[in-house]
């Protein structure tokens, strides 16, 4: 019998093992194809294979949203100012702001929602949307970059988003090196870390 229990503990420590095992390859794994190109809030078109000289922030965000999202934004406000002080933001980091609701959130909204924020539009916190007028080709795009991340959302008629709750770091090449909660869990700190591990 004990010999038993002894099987059955090591065969599930092994299997949740194997588990954090693939999850960490798969998200190693992950990378925003190069052909996304989404809207940017000064309606010019964006491709994430045209972008490679910087390591990014990847945000997900409706602004609608009543609570997780403003605060994750409004933490790497304060984040940013955290990377200009150290003189690498806009040089050698951006952040990207993507919407999940490009019908109401069309570039000139997005760029009301920087202003909320005081996020100055200096090319360097980049917010992205999709085409209203052709939302079913907007979400394949949103998704293309969210899906790598195993990022998901979804509205269930209310207009109020459900979604992962994760910000997501990625190099220069645009794969992934690391992800962080949202909202209040966002740990700027944390962030502030792996971003300056990632460029020394």
């Amino acid at each position: 019998m004990k010999k038993i229990i002894i099987i059955c503990a090591i065969s599930i420590a092994l299997g949740i093992i194997g588990g954090i095992s693939f999850f960490k390859v798969r998200d190693a794994m992950a990378k925003i194809p190069d052909d996304v190109e989404l809207v940017t809030q000064e309606n010019k078109a964006y491709r994430f294979g045209d972008d490679k000289t910087k390591i990014k922030l990847i945000e997900f965000i409706y602004t609608h949203c009543p609570d997780v999202c403003p605060t994750t934004t409004q933490k790497m406000a304060i984040l940013k100012k955290d990377l200009e002080e150290k003189g690498v933001f806009g040089d050698k980091v951006e952040f990207i702001t993507i919407t999940i609701d490009p019908f109401r959130d069309t570039p000139d909204v997005l760029s009301n929602y920087m202003d909320t924020f005081e996020i100055k539009n200096d090319g360097n916190w980049i917010f992205l949307t999709g085409e209203k007028d052709n939302l079913q080709k907007s979400h394949e795009q949103i998704r293309k970059v969210a899906e790598p991340f195993q990022f998901q959302y979804k509205d269930p008629g209310n207009g109020f988003f459900i979604h992962t709750t994760f910000t997501y770091l990625v190099d220069e090449n645009n794969k992934f090196i690391e992800k962080f909660p949202m909202g209040k869990e966002f740990n700027r700190e944390d962030v502030l870390t792996a971003i300056m591990d990632e460029l020394e």
